[in-house]
């Protein structure tokens, strides 16, 4: 779309759906109080509110190239005042990591080497945060198809994410409470189709009824 389309997209929207909706705008004024993060990846194909059906101040939306979110410490101050913020400020009680099929990062990560000449920010950033889940597919799924290889580096990469943010000390404190929740989710773009991923069976299913949270393997019994 030109910016001349995205223009009469903001006329209609204001004549059209604000209008509509001035009610929800004035009170999304004073304050927002989503329930939920949202990190997805900056691909065009993917849209949260839309494959969510959420309405504006419902998600607190997090994108970057791969959906990554770099380990405590390591993160990029962009990534690591997001999530501190979504979750010490707006207070979500849910975070999701969602994927997404034919994901071109990813599809770079596992040929970073062609990517330091044309793209030297992007081969920098897959580079650093990616090597974990570039290892891992290489060294134990190497012998599969491109497509396979695709889709298990893209599946890989979400549960990298999760563990990424077990690292945040505001994450670590409220998961220990049951406070918050971890999701790794997978979108399929030609199906429109999510999948979420069970640790009780180690894969990701067709996401139905209810998600299933990522367990947090550290959280013991707290005894009073």
């Amino acid at each position: 779309m030109s910016v001349t389309g995205l223009i009469q997209g903001l006329n209609a929207f204001h004549s059209d759906y604000f209008t509509t909706n001035r009610a929800l705008f004035e009170r999304l004024s004073n304050g927002q109080a989503p329930e939920v993060l949202f990190i997805t990846c900056s691909d065009s194909r993917i849209d949260p509110c839309l494959i969510t059906q959420s309405q504006p101040g419902e998600l607190f939306v997090m994108r970057n190239v791969g959906n990554i979110i770099p380990s405590y410490g390591a993160a990029s101050s962009a990534e690591a005042a997001g999530v501190e913020y979504a979750v010490a400020g707006v207070g979500v009680r849910d975070i999701i990591v969602c994927g997404h099929s034919h994901c071109g990062a990813m599809k770079g990560l596992l040929q970073i080497g062609n990517l330091s000449e044309q793209m030297p920010l992007v081969y920098d950033w897959l580079k650093r945060h990616g090597e974990a889940t570039r290892r891992l597919v290489l060294d134990n799924y190497a012998h599969l198809q491109p497509e396979r290889l695709l889709k298990i580096a893209i599946e890989q990469n979400v549960l990298t994410q999760i563990e990424n943010l077990e690292t945040y000390p505001v994450i670590r404190s409220k998961l220990h409470s049951r406070q918050l929740n971890l999701h790794a989710w997978m979108y399929e773009i030609e199906t429109g189709q999510v999948f979420a991923y069970d640790a009780g069976l180690g894969q990701f299913t067709l996401l139905r009824q209810r998600s299933f949270p990522v367990p947090d393997p550290l959280i013991t019994a707290i005894s009073q």
